[in-house]
């Protein structure tokens, strides 16, 4: 692969019923061998696995980048991601255990931990072969299998990560990859031998995920979208907060459902803060993200591009002030002309029924809002639809602790934002879906629990 940026890179055929119903056999057929194994066989399985992501890292990173867009500073960070929660659920498959209860009379019950079977994982765009970690990490330590579906604008470097687990030593078929968009989805939902579905994407088609689980009483695991606050109090490190809100806004091109859009300022330090972040800002990297000083490449595509651009304009005529970027960038490299660029944008003058700050935007466009006290803005922080995210800049340690304890947000953080290491669980509240990601937590939604009780003696009948 190379960077062509506004050609197609290759053509992937899209997988139909047949190939998804080949798929879903597959992995069941698979699923028999790797149930059976032992949590310590598994782990040294995933283990291998690890290691190979993590030797191939500057190869698979480039694939990524090529895939998405992002820089390759931020795809190498992403790999590292993946290795990391393979190696972190390699760790846990081999302690995965039920418990021992005494009833009495010498009687006893214990409780045994079994996978669900065949999983669907559906990914996203902005994180392609990371999120293919964080869903399959999990699901094959608990001994289940995966048929993965990756969106149809990042075919590529999940199937990279299919050849590493077949290289590995997991049985032939326990992780598929399927490609194509809504159809090939609905295909794997509604298969009769599909467990369970893990999705990350969008809300309304979330919604539709989960309708179509309910008719066959699937568990479902949604991470959706977000429009999270960030809260930047007067007493804060304002340098550290300035790059908090960037990293909170422009992580791969602002394609990132967790990002913290909507920042709060409180008035005090307003002025202050939003001339650095805006010095700032202006002075990030845009280009070929395949160049190690870049740090800003390009969107995922032309049509999601000008819906960042048509947020930004409806962002001015509601009364908004544009304070940098916002608009399109052609790299001097020709043979970057057809990029799908622009310049990061900062928003001023913000009102909360705004719809560039209702909205879920998906691109590098942060947009400042003013706070005078505690109690107001939190109430403002969780006036929306969504609860995927949320953040606080402060010196003062029990504020901080008592405003993300009222965030109505699934993940939070305290002078720090879109960290995400692999031990702590990731989800969200309210639209932005249920079931957690990463951590022991997410063990709860790849595996089912099983009760058996044992009885010493004669049975006590009623009748």
């Amino acid at each position: 692969f190379k960077m062509c940026p506004g050609r197609v890179l290759c053509k992937v055929p899209c997988s139909g019923e047949k190939e998804v119903d080949l798929a879903v056999q597959s992995a069941k057929a698979a699923f028999k061998i790797w149930s059976q194994m032992s949590g310590m066989e598994r782990c040294r399985v995933m283990l291998e696995a690890a290691r190979i992501i993590r030797e191939q890292r500057e190869e698979i990173a480039t694939m990524e980048t090529i895939n998405n867009g992002k820089s390759i500073f931020e795809a190498r960070v992403d790999i590292d991601i993946s290795w990391q929660c393979l190696e972190y659920y390699a760790g846990l498959a081999g302690s995965l255990a039920g418990e021992h209860i005494q009833l009495p009379g010498g009687s006893f019950g214990y409780t045994r931990r079994e996978p669900l079977g065949v999983c669907v994982g559906i990914g996203a765009w902005n994180y392609p072969f990371q999120i293919a970690c964080w869903k399959s990490g999990p699901a094959l330590a608990c001994g289940n299998a995966m048929v993965f579906k990756p969106s149809p604008f990042t075919p590529i470097s999940v199937v990279r990560l299919a050849e590493i687990f077949t290289e590995a030593g997991v049985p032939k078929g326990l992780f598929n990859v399927v490609q194509g968009g809504a159809a090939t989805g609905q295909f794997l939902c509604q298969h009769p031998d599909v467990a369970k579905i893990s999705f990350t994407g969008s809300v309304p088609t979330g919604m539709k995920i989960m309708e179509m689980a309910a008719k066959g009483i699937k568990p479902v695991t949604l991470e959706l979208g977000g429009k999270s606050p960030l809260i930047i109090f007067s007493d804060a490190d304002l340098e550290n907060a300035v790059k908090g809100a960037l990293m909170a806004n422009f992580l791969t091109q602002g394609e990132v459902c967790c990002n913290g859009t909507r920042v709060f300022v409180e008035r005090k330090v307003l002025d202050t803060f939003t001339k650095e972040v805006v010095k700032c800002t202006q002075k990030i990297k845009i280009g070929d993200p395949l160049l190690e000083d870049t740090r800003m490449g390009a969107l995922i595509n032309r049509s999601h591009l000008n819906r960042v651009q048509g947020f930004i304009k409806q962002a001015k005529e509601q009364g908004a002030e544009v304070l940098c970027g916002g608009d399109l960038y052609v790299p001097d490299d020709p043979k970057l002309k057809n990029g799908y660029y622009m310049r990061p944008c900062v928003l001023g003058n913000c009102k909360d029924d705004m719809t560039c700050v209702k909205e879920e935007i998906f691109g590098p466009v942060m947009a400042i809002l003013p706070f005078d006290t505690e109690e107001e803005v939190v109430e403002r922080a969780n006036a929306t639809k969504f609860g995927l995210a949320g953040g606080v800049f402060t010196r003062d340690i029990q504020k901080a602790h008592r405003v993300v304890a009222a965030l109505k947000a699934g993940m939070c953080f305290i002078n720090n934002y879109n960290v995400s290491p692999v031990e702590l669980p990731f989800g969200g509240y309210k639209c932005s879906g249920f079931g957690r990601e990463n951590g022991r937590a997410a063990i709860e939604y790849y595996s089912q629990l099983k009760t058996v009780c044992v009885e010493m003696g004669d049975v006590e009948s009623v009748f």
